[in-house]
């Protein structure tokens, strides 16, 4: 009977024994992901709050070793090798550090990733990287730190990280070319679809690399493919870049017409700018 009864009272109190009280966190946690070209990234990092106090130089002191952000140490993760600030990084994780100024930061790229806060001795040979960073003023104060990653391109990015009324930016690159050119070799030295020839020519057009050959490429998947409207808007604009604009309009005429049939208004005006621009 006493254990059956010890058994009911364990069964009444467990539930209050695990029971915990949530509430917001002051600096709760984010994640960014970003693909830039063909590279992923990844940003770990906490979000504090500026609740009416002074931030730059005051809470974050300048000339001093910053967490950059909240709670565990910050963490950025790249998918390949890239280069930050001009600087090479190998592909991996790295926590960011930085030591704020009223003109300029220091960014520290650190290659180890497990701090709370800031280390306890600060080992240089574990710096992969160091950016200078000039500071910017932000049009209006940000009340929550951030990172954020702007100015995409095929072949970059601009990596930032704000709060109250300053932010820096580092410059990021990534190997996309590099990428893309072993992908294209490979594919189309296979057994490429329409798709493949459609996406190497365009990428050829973007870095413009080679026209003539995106001009084969694109028109092979034209071929393949007479009907996809997308198909020829591309090879129009292939076309105008290699200075062939009869050719160019013709083919934009061709997208034009199949973009009407497929009710695809947006690339029956852009045919159609490109048209009285190019007959001028």
């Amino acid at each position: 009977m006493k254990k059956l009864v010890l058994l009911a009272l364990v069964v009444l109190v467990s539930p209050l024994a695990v029971a915990q009280v949530q509430t917001p966190q002051p600096s709760p946690a984010a994640t960014l992901k970003q693909v830039v070209g063909l590279t992923e990234v990844q940003i770990d990092y906490s979000r504090p709050s500026k609740r009416d106090r002074e931030i730059m130089g005051g809470l974050v002191p300048y000339g001093e070793l910053w967490r950059t952000g909240a709670n565990k140490n910050t963490l950025i993760r790249f998918s390949d090798d890239v280069k930050v600030g001009g600087q090479s990084l190998a592909a991996g994780t790295y926590a960011v550090f930085t030591r704020p100024g009223a003109s300029m930061w220091e960014v520290f790229f650190y290659t180890d990733t497990e701090n709370w806060g800031t280390p306890q001795e600060w080992d240089t040979d574990k710096v992969a990287a160091t950016v200078e960073a000039k500071v910017k003023q932000h049009p209006e104060p940000m009340e929550s730190f951030e990172i954020w990653i702007s100015d995409l391109h095929n072949n970059g990015a601009q990596l930032n990280i704000g709060w109250e009324n300053q932010w820096v930016s580092v410059a990021l690159e990534v190997p996309t070319r590099e990428k893309a050119m072993a992908s294209i070799e490979k594919t189309l030295g296979g057994e490429p679809k329409a798709n493949d020839y459609y996406s190497a020519a365009s990428y050829y057009l973007q870095e413009k690399m080679e026209l003539e050959k995106a001009a084969q490429w694109i028109a092979k998947a034209v071929e393949m493919r007479s009907d996809a409207y997308w198909y020829h808007r591309q090879h129009a604009l292939i076309l105008h870049a290699m200075g062939q604009n009869s050719e160019a309009i013709a083919a934009a005429q061709t997208s034009k017409d199949l973009a009407e049939k497929a009710g695809n208004s947006s690339y029956v005006k852009m045919n159609e700018a490109s048209i009285a621009e190019w007959s001028k």
